[in-house]
């Protein structure tokens, strides 16, 4: 069976404002954005702005290869007749070219069709003009590492940059199904990513301009992409690669033998990322002290003790125990330095791994 990639055509029926796509490495959803940007400017002249996180993914040969895929499948030549037959990036943007045979080099299009921007580098951005761009595209939004302090705010201010005082801009937001706990689905109102099904379009609608989000969580890959067998290894997490399940790492779990009774619990406290909330046992069993990670169902009670990243003037809110300011930060930090950690499940850990780098960052 022909392996059949992603396409864009389910989530454009929508006419959202955002388009966000996530899914499978390599199916599909980066090349299907960048062409449609590419069409889009040939056909109607809007151009197009292509943002990552970083600097470095925006420059060098990652830059020259970020359209190298669309330039590969001849889509160019077809589309310009002949005028035209790859893609070059100088001077911030993308640029159509050719080759000249007299010259003997290539000639590239004095417009760039797509402008290259970074999050971390906004600062170089704001102040220029992007009158003509029409299409957005933040490539790879998800990661299992660091967002950016204010990260969501920062990425509003790219968009401001480029959008001005304009309608009409569809925004496309490219994910792999890394981080099921980006702190992008609580700043913008997505209640249902964690319960969305493969091949489910989730439209939301906020504002009185009525804004509109659609959340393409995309189908399996049709067909079985050649690249798999390099993944077939007994490990849950590669699910990820060949099929766009969600990535959970393995966390360690309450040893064999240990079952917690109230009277072995020393402490207990809080952590809360992204608005979900765990709870985390001191735990004396048999003089082995460790920290177990469970659920918490309930409210907050004056008087818990909670990490969280949001800003408090309550003394037993904390944003942080890496840096303690107490022996009880000190003792709390001394289970994770010391791999003392235990989680109920593995979703838990994946909150606690979220809040930890988070925690790191700021």
């Amino acid at each position: 069976m022909k392996t059949k990639y992603y396409s864009l055509k389910k989530i454009l029926a929508e006419n959202a404002d955002y388009n966000i796509i996530i899914g499978e490495r390599s199916n599909g959803k980066t090349f299907a954005t960048l062409e449609y940007i590419l069409k889009d400017y040939i056909e109607n002249k809007k151009e197009g702005a292509y943002i990552r996180r970083w600097r470095d993914d925006i420059t060098g040969k990652r830059a020259e290869n970020v359209f190298s895929a669309v330039a590969e499948s001849g889509i160019i030549n077809k589309l310009t007749n002949g005028e035209y037959e790859t893609i070059i990036f100088s001077r911030g943007g993308w640029h159509l070219a050719h080759y000249d045979t007299e010259l003997k080099k290539m000639k590239a299009d004095k417009n760039a069709f797509c402008y290259a921007f970074s999050l971390s580098d906004i600062e170089h951005d704001k102040s220029t003009s992007y009158p003509n761009v029409y299409n957005i595209c933040f490539d790879e939004f998800l990661t299992r590492r660091y967002y950016l302090p204010d990260e969501f705010v920062i990425f509003m201010n790219v968009l401001s940059t480029i959008i001005r005082d304009r309608e009409n801009i569809k925004i496309f937001m490219l994910g792999n199904t890394v981080n099921k706990y980006c702190p992008y689905f609580s700043e913008m109102g997505l209640t249902n990513i964690e319960t969305m099904e493969q091949g489910a379009i989730d439209v939301y609608s906020f504002g009185a301009d009525g804004l509109k989000i659609a959340v393409e969580y995309c189908s399996e890959t049709k067909g079985v992409k050649k690249s798999n067998k390099y993944f077939a290894f007994d490990n849950p997490r590669l699910n990820m690669i060949t099929r766009g399940s969600w990535e959970l790492a393995i966390y360690p779990h309450l040893p064999a033998g240990y079952k917690i009774k109230p009277n072995n619990i020393i402490f207990s406290f809080y952590i809360q990322f992204n608005k979900k909330t765990v709870g985390a046992d001191v735990v004396n069993q048999n003089d082995d002290i460790f920290l177990f990670i469970r659920p918490k169902t309930t409210e907050i009670k004056n008087g818990d003790l909670l990490y969280t990243m949001d800003y408090s003037p309550n003394m037993l809110t904390r944003k942080t125990f890496l840096n303690p300011i107490d022996k009880i930060d000190k003792k709390i930090k001394s289970f994770f330095s010391c791999n003392r950690v235990f989680y109920l499940n593995n979703e838990l850990g994946e909150i606690v791994h979220n809040y930890l780098l988070a925690s790191m960052k700021n």
